[in-house]
């Protein structure tokens, strides 16, 4: 699969089918997560793959959202900020959350071209979470993933969400300036 053809097909989830994925599917979309820029070169991400029925079923009271039980496998993604935070400080906290960002979304782009889909769950109670997987204190849980195949219903259309307008997001040169060159400014 082409990239602008991964990037435009990721897309939130809730319902997945009954067939069950292949793990090592997953375990390659995990591959991928390494492959994201890290500061210093210092990896800070772990991944939890789960297929205990139970452990899921936990994690979707955990996570308020009660679709996430309907997956075959779960992901957690944590992130162990003591090494990046010792080598920045302060802004070693900003860099694991941009990490796992980066981390996050090269798995998802994966997921998308092997045909997997999944949800990105960013509401949880991270004790509890923590609790059930046996995660130390100071490991940080970025997201849940619950992850399966797309139901696929005859005669019905898939739902396109709508992405905001490129000219809503993009500035030149400083905030709020819509055009790329100031006319004051050109030599003619």
């Amino acid at each position: 699969m082409e990239l602008d053809k991964a990037i435009k097909s990721c897309k939130d989830l809730k319902k997945f089918s009954d067939k069950k994925p292949d793990w090592r599917d997953i375990i390659e979309a995990i591959d991928k997560a390494r492959y994201a820029s890290m500061a210093g070169n210092n990896y800070s991400l772990k991944f939890i793959l789960i297929d205990n029925r139970e452990k899921i079923q936990k994690i979707a009271e955990y996570c308020q959202q009660q679709f996430i039980s309907q997956a075959h496998y779960v992901v957690i993604v944590c992130s162990d900020p003591i090494r990046t935070i010792n080598l920045y400080k302060e802004k070693g906290k900003t860099y694991c959350t941009q990490q796992a960002g980066a981390g996050i979304q090269n798995f998802l782009l994966k997921l998308g071209e092997i045909e997997l889909s999944t949800y990105w769950v960013r509401h949880f109670v991270e004790k509890q979470i923590k609790r059930e997987l046996k995660i130390p204190d100071n490991i940080i849980v970025e997201a849940v993933f619950p992850i399966g195949y797309e139901t696929k219903v005859k005669g019905m259309k898939k739902k396109q969400t709508s992405k905001i307008e490129l000219d809503r997001i993009l500035y030149f040169n400083e905030y709020k300036n819509k055009k790329m060159r100031n006319p004051k400014t050109l030599n003619v």
